[in-house]
């Protein structure tokens, strides 16, 4: 059995051995009206968001496995600027088997990479633009520096979706409005904050690392926004060694 294997423990009956299709038609279950709203994250089992300040740190084969099969199943994948650079993010492709399957179900080769920035600190140099197969978008704020959004205007469509921050129900209804109503956020806590009190979240995909951090690591949603708590309901649990992935939708 490699690292990568995935067993599904619930609901029952327990199946061995999930291939990608299968997996794919796990997470493709009671997806409801678009636009609908993924959010991706791996945490420890003590609540870390991050190893030594990043998310890979936490991350193993079956959650690579399933993060690579979730970008096959989306219009738009959302990141936080922050995230991009911390986590070294490059191009948004997937790979030949995943461009197949995504054409095959309707979709687009590759999903449109969506960049949130209130800061615009982007390049647009960057491989992010320049190799990407389908043009970007940034997601920004009408107090972003208008220089620096021409600038970036060359490499991407600039989306304007809140004054002082980006806001989440404007994100999803702008990302709606272009079609892309199949949204999945990796990232990062702060987006995802955002996404909560916008009460713009239907789906938690969760890996549990089975690692015990402590320190000063941060959680996988944080922010200084209101947030009314969100009931969400399992929808299965997969297992791959001592690691749990979990997947919850809204209740």
């Amino acid at each position: 059995m490699s690292e990568a294997s995935i067993t599904r423990a619930f609901p029952l009956p327990a199946i061995e051995e999930l291939s990608d299709e299968d997996i794919t038609r796990l997470y493709s279950a009671d997806v409801g009206p678009l636009p609908w709203v993924r959010v991706n994250f791996v945490s420890s089992i003590d609540g870390a968001a991050t190893h030594q300040g990043l998310s890979a740190g936490l991350s193993g084969a079956a959650d690579h496995r399933v993060f690579d099969l979730l970008r096959r199943l989306c219009d738009v994948v959302v990141v936080g600027a922050g995230t991009v650079r911390a986590e070294g993010y490059g191009a948004m492709r997937v790979d030949k088997a995943g461009e197949r399957a995504r054409v095959a179900a309707g979709l687009a080769p590759h999903p449109v990479f969506a960049l949130v920035s209130a800061s615009l600190d982007l390049d647009p140099s960057s491989p992010i633009f320049a190799d990407a197969p389908v043009r970007p978008i940034i997601v920004t704020t009408e107090l972003s520096r208008s220089s620096t959004r021409a600038a970036l205007e060359a490499v991407a469509d600039v989306v304007i979706c809140g004054r002082v921050r980006v806001q989440a129900e404007a994100l999803v209804r702008a990302l709606a409005e272009r079609g892309l109503g199949r949204i999945h956020c990796e990232g990062g806590p702060h987006l995802f904050g955002d996404l909560i009190a916008g009460s713009a979240l239907d789906e938690l995909c969760l890996t549990v690392s089975p690692r015990l951090e402590a320190g000063e690591a941060s959680r996988i949603a944080a922010g200084e926004s209101p947030i009314v708590p969100v009931g969400m309901r399992l929808a299965h649990v997969l297992v791959s060694g001592d690691s749990l992935l979990l997947r919850y939708v809204r209740a």
